[in-house]
């Protein structure tokens, strides 16, 4: 797997299509040439290309998470009742409800605040510190914030005003309009990596249990109906196509990043801040379609083949083998146990089929 992020790094690092996000003005200081790729397994091992460990902020991506908290902290009866889960056809940002007066979505703006404003209702002046500290779980530690993008997004950020004063005029927010916002705002400037959200996103496919840590984040129900979200609704107004086209739930935020979960195998995230019209970042989305199609990973092409699974990730000297080798083969092997990684089934289980995983 290493190998195959290693050529994808090489081979997008020359596009040079999309522009980085100025409409928050500090997002706008960005080095478009930044670009990161990790992939984490649900048995913890993760790989990682390029930069990997330049801290950007998570933006929509927090949507997400968000709004498993929410399922978990309010109930799913609270929450359903109050944001739907339909795909809007619109832009994220769009001023503009349902047919019932609530958020199309958790995805979009207007149903993200809403979550916020649930989270607001239930923890009260304490919304943030849990919403931090529920994303630190996920990540595996604890998680700082961009003050700088934090006041250049609250600022600038008229068209989320008017979208909170809507849901405060259909009664979906009953908090302080601008207390919520100030929750919404601070979230979407929290501080992440790639290795940080390809772990996140591997706990949402290892069930809500992160596979690093071990700590039991969320429960499996939320994760389901955010996963369900993110696959019809995640990657804005391109979520169509890309659930045709790469078939992995995803979401992505303008800073660059874009986590992709899949369920019982990984998570992947990358960063690179040059963005598509949809907002949506560039490379981010072509090492998405290279994984999805070199690993026929789409979700709704599955069989009983179980060639492409990460089921387990080990070294050889945790499996005996089972041949008689010679005096001078024995000491490679046992010279290089760390050298040789095979992923597949565990040691004892069967045997071992091709997975994502090189052996070197």
């Amino acid at each position: 797997m290493l190998r195959f992020l290693t050529e994808c790094h090489a081979t997008f690092s020359v596009e040079t299509g999309g522009v980085v996000a100025n409409y928050i003005p500090e997002l706008g200081k960005a080095d478009p040439d930044h670009f990161g790729i990790a992939l984490a397994t649900i048995d913890g091992h993760v790989y990682e290309v390029g930069d990997t460990r330049i801290p950007f902020t998570i933006q929509s991506m927090s949507k997400a998470f968000v709004f498993a908290l929410a399922l978990d902290t309010l109930g799913a009866a609270r929450v359903e009742s109050t944001i739907g889960v339909e795909p809007s056809g619109e832009p994220f940002n769009s001023i503009r409800l349902n047919a019932d007066n609530h958020p199309f979505n958790p995805m979009v703006n207007s149903g993200a605040i809403a979550c916020s404003g649930l989270i607001h209702e239930a923890k009260g002046d304490g919304a943030f510190d849990c919403i931090r500290c529920s994303l630190g779980r996920f990540a595996g530690r604890e998680l700082g914030v961009d003050e700088a993008v934090y006041s250049s997004e609250s600022t600038t950020g008229d068209r989320n005003r008017a979208i909170g004063y809507l849901l405060r005029n259909s009664g979906v927010i009953q908090s302080n309009v601008d207390a919520v916002l100030g929750v919404y705002f601070r979230q979407c400037a929290i501080l992440v990596t790639a290795r940080d959200i390809a772990i996140m996103a591997a706990t949402l496919a290892n069930r809500g249990t992160n596979p690093v840590t071990g700590v039991q984040v969320a429960t499996p129900y939320a994760v389901a109906r955010t996963l369900s979200v993110m696959t019809s609704s995640g990657m804005y107004d391109y979520a169509g196509e890309w659930i045709y086209r790469v078939g992995i739930p995803a979401k992505s935020g303008v800073a660059g990043g874009i986590l992709a979960t899949h369920p019982a195998q990984f998570g992947l995230g990358s960063y690179s801040p040059r963005l598509d019209a949809h907002g949506n970042s560039v490379r981010g989305i072509k090492v998405c379609e290279a994984l999805s199609s070199h690993f026929d990973l789409h979700m709704l092409n599955r069989s009983g083949d179980a060639r492409d699974s990460i089921i387990a990730d080990y070294d050889i000297g945790k499996s005996a083998s089972r041949r008689s080798r010679r005096p001078d083969e024995q000491t490679i092997l046992t010279a290089h146990t760390r050298d040789v990684r095979v992923g597949g089934p565990e040691p004892g289980h069967g045997r071992v089929e091709r997975g994502l995983f090189d052996i070197a």
